[in-house]
């Protein structure tokens, strides 16, 4: 029981450092509340929910991993190395794979309501 609560401690530890060190999850933790919030306000669907929290996780543990990838990197080699770049580019790409496949779902849940919202009004 002590190692799984140490692992916990560690997993927690690495979503704070990835918080609390990396801007742009920071960015995308406040796209990630907008979008809670917009979800409560036009009461998505059950299905919905799970596709947005799919996504969000989706863009939240790529960050992570693109942030693990550059730390490792920087730490095996600070000098510039064309190999290195390669697979920080990869998770850089993941990245942002991610974000844009979060923006589509987003788009077909919340740009009707919005649409209706506004034309309805």
């Amino acid at each position: 029981m002590k190692r799984l609560m140490r692992s916990f401690g560690y997993a927690f530890n690495g979503i704070g450092l990835l918080i609390g060190r990396e801007p742009n999850a920071r960015i995308h933790m406040a796209a990630m509340c907008c979008t809670v919030v917009g979800g409560f306000v036009f009461g998505i669907s059950a299905s919905e929910w799970i596709a947005v929290a799919l996504a969000c996780g989706g863009v939240l543990t790529t960050e992570a991993v693109n942030s693990a990838v550059e730390a490792l990197s920087d730490a095996v080699s600070p000098e510039r190395n064309p190999g290195i770049k390669v697979a920080k580019d990869l998770a850089a790409g993941a990245v942002l794979l991610a974000a844009v496949s979060a923006a589509v779902v987003g788009c077909i849940v919340f740009v009707p309501r919005i649409t209706a919202y506004i034309y309805n009004v």
